[in-house]
């Protein structure tokens, strides 16, 4: 089959490695069948999309609606670079996954308004699905509430008309849409279990997500969560669009 595109960006090794082997444990795809490009560390090469069997955008430390003062050198390259390869992915309807940053990188893309209205912390939170979610391909087989492991700054506050959605929460309204046919993005982690989210607080507890000193309670509350039925959405997400 032709590979996937996995689109990272965490600038840490350490999570940038974990994300990539969630992305693949729970995708279940090999090596060689997730090609990685880390945005962060240089520009994004010419992609023939044709090569591939669908992209994924991974989480991100970017956030998408900050003020245009705040943002670095990197993250207005980072902007421009997506912006471009998604005219190219929605004009095609191209099989695309965003995963938190997808909601920023694909919703701002189509218009929706992203803000900090709806920001959550790390965590586990109850996500239950429309009924849009309920009948969608990429959510067959799952319960029509989960848990899931969240923690963004920004969220969607208002999705464009032409956006189908897919899953809420009660703190976020916006936790799934879809565009078109093939185009998803989850403010939810679909990629991130228990020792994912423990690698990322003691990774990014001195990001702003959370006060530093908190690490170790979060850390430790991780632990009273059962979260494994978001990654159904990888395992149907790979299983729908493998070519």
């Amino acid at each position: 089959m032709k590979p996937f595109l996995l689109l990272a960006s965490r600038a840490e090794d350490a999570a940038a490695e974990d994300e990539y082997a969630a992305y693949l444990r729970y995708g279940g795809l090999a090596p060689e069948q997730l090609h990685r490009i880390r945005l962060e560390a240089g520009p994004l090469p010419e992609l023939d999309l044709a090569a591939y069997s669908g992209v994924i955008v991974g989480g991100s430390p970017f956030t998408s609606s900050d003020p245009a003062h705040q943002k670095s050198a990197t993250q207005h390259r980072v902007e421009r670079e997506l912006a471009g390869l998604l005219d190219r992915i929605v004009d095609q309807d191209f099989p695309f996954l965003g995963a938190c940053y997808g909601v920023g990188t694909l919703g701002a893309h189509q218009g929706a308004v992203i803000d900090r209205t709806f920001g959550e912390p790390l965590g586990g939170v109850e996500i239950e699905l429309t009924d849009a979610g309920l009948a969608d391909p990429v959510l067959r087989g799952m319960p029509a509430r989960f848990t899931a492991f969240t923690g963004h700054k920004e969220a969607c506050t208002r999705l464009p008309p032409h956006a189908v959605l897919l899953a809420s929460s009660q703190a976020c309204p916006v936790q799934m849409f879809r565009i078109k046919e093939n185009l998803y993005a989850t403010q939810f982690h679909p990629e991130l279990d228990v020792r994912g989210l423990v690698t990322r607080i003691d990774i990014y507890r001195h990001a702003g997500y959370f006060p530093p000193e908190s690490a170790e309670d979060l850390m430790v509350a991780a632990q009273h969560f059962t979260v494994t039925e978001p990654m159904t959405i990888l395992k149907n997400f790979v299983a729908r669009y493998a070519s």
